[in-house]
């Protein structure tokens, strides 16, 4: 197993510079970039954020030289325009600055942010305890609802229990989380009905002078909705994979034997079904978390007002803030990827019969 892990570990390696150079490659054909978004300021100090990042006549990487390759840039000395690409390092050419990437990245030197005037890691740092919060209670909450419903639908399968349920599933993964955060909001923060809680912040103003409970139940006061929001489409997808996978092992050899050896079942579920039966379910854990820490919390955090990685990416992205937008795709990565590592330890802890090991031998 250790051989196991040491291979999975260097093989993070080259997905990370695949995943960068790919990454890398498609912001130098993208129109717009920080110099634009400088001179577009500079042009219109009151210009919104779809005019700081238009089009260009070529991307920042690739413009070296004449001011007039920047949309916008006529009338202003291009010296001016020099130093501007000196400040955002687009005085050199391409592939040094990637191989410069490279070696900041493996020390976790992400440089400092464009225009937050910060570090791209203690921005990162401030923002990561939001989103994990968020994905952590969401696959916590998905898991302990939807896991004893789906086994209670496969062993009542067929039956009006199942029926209604299903129609509950099917509705809950309709809703998009986003809509359904806006009709909590509209419910219960105070929207169109009862004020019963809050609508911004992960904690209340006065929350460094409360005691430890009063501590922590603020912070479950201000998590609830967010997290109800996110969790709706997960639970869903997360009780139908618990009840497909259960009725796949029920329908085996194995059960039919163990009920004729006089086992209840009760024992046969749990004694035998549950191991087997629960094995894709964990396999859908990365996922979940990686999906809501990553993409699903980015229209959550937007509605509540939580500060966290979702937000920042967005604004990066917008404002073309390349240093944390490269630095949060490698967290990212590196996170899914490490995740995805424990999950096959784990099935392997759930299930000894499994061994990656021997399999890529």
């Amino acid at each position: 197993m250790l051989s196991y892990i040491a291979r999975r570990l260097a093989l993070m390696v080259p997905t990370l510079f695949g995943i960068l150079l790919v990454s890398f490659v498609i912001v130098q054909f993208a129109p717009g970039g920080p110099v634009e978004r400088v001179i577009s300021q500079l042009q219109n100090p009151n210009s919104g954020a779809a005019d700081r990042v238009g089009g260009s006549q070529m991307g920042d990487a690739g413009a070296h030289g004449e001011a007039s390759a920047y949309r916008g840039a006529q009338g202003l000395d291009p010296a001016f325009i020099k130093e501007l690409e000196k400040q955002f390092g687009f005085d050199k050419p391409a592939h040094e600055r990637f191989l410069k990437m490279l070696g900041d990245y493996a020390r976790f030197d992400f440089g400092r942010s464009y225009f937050r005037d910060a570090p791209v890691l203690q921005l990162i740092k401030e923002k990561l305890p939001v989103s994990i919060t968020l994905g952590l209670w969401m696959t916590l909450l998905s898991y302990a609802i939807s896991i004893p419903l789906g086994i209670r639908k496969a062993v009542k399968e067929g039956s009006r229990f199942d029926t209604w349920t299903s129609a509950i599933v099917i509705v809950g993964y309709a809703i998009p989380s986003f809509l359904f955060a806006i009709l909590l909001i509209v419910l219960f923060a105070g929207g169109s009905f009862w004020q019963i809680f809050p609508l911004r912040g992960l904690t209340s103003d006065n929350w460094a002078d409360l005691s430890l409970f009063g501590k922590v139940k603020d912070y479950l006061w201000h998590i609830t909705l967010p997290v109800l929001a996110m969790a709706l489409g997960a639970f869903a997808t997360s009780t139908l994979l618990t009840k497909n996978s259960f009725l796949d092992e029920i329908r085996k050899q194995y059960v039919l034997t163990a009920r004729m050896k006089g086992l209840s079942e009760r024992g046969v579920l749990y004694g035998h079904v549950f191991r087997n039966a629960m094995l894709i379910v964990i396999a859908g854990f990365p996922g979940a978390f990686v999906h809501a820490l990553f993409a699903g919390s980015l229209l959550i955090e937007t509605i509540f007002s939580l500060d966290g990685l979702g937000l920042l990416s967005f604004e990066a992205i917008v404002n073309r803030d390349y240093p944390v937008v490269f630095a949060n795709l490698y967290i990212f990565s590196l996170i899914g990827l490490v995740v995805h590592l424990i999950t096959d330890l784990t099935y392997s802890w759930v299930d000894p019969r499994i061994d990656f090991e021997s399999r890529e031998a």
